[in-house]
């Protein structure tokens, strides 16, 4: 097995190659490599990936560590029913 495909983000997918292709693309932060790739939008929302993602990111855009910034975190949201919305239904589970 290569290096690039190493899976970084295992609720995405994501490898290692991937990150890289989205650097050469020009991205330089952990958000915009996350809205590329997906990136730590899964499950863990980059608990798990976030480390690796940085370092990889610091690795190859010569940054220091420092200097990247975090990216963006939202609640992950569940599929609902417009309907549901429009008649002021409670989501139940």
């Amino acid at each position: 097995m290569k290096v690039d495909d190493l899976i970084i983000c295992r609720c995405e997918e994501v490898t290692e190659g991937e990150i890289k292709e989205a650097i050469r693309l020009g991205l330089t932060t952990m958000s915009e490599v996350k809205w590329l790739t997906r990136a730590g939008m899964g499950l863990c929302q980059g608990k798990t990936c976030g480390r690796l993602v940085m370092s990889i990111l610091v690795r190859e855009t010569n940054q220091p560590p420092d200097e990247v910034k975090p990216p963006t975190f939202r609640p992950p949201t569940r599929v609902m029913a417009l309907g549901a919305l429009a008649n002021g239904e409670k989501e139940t589970e």
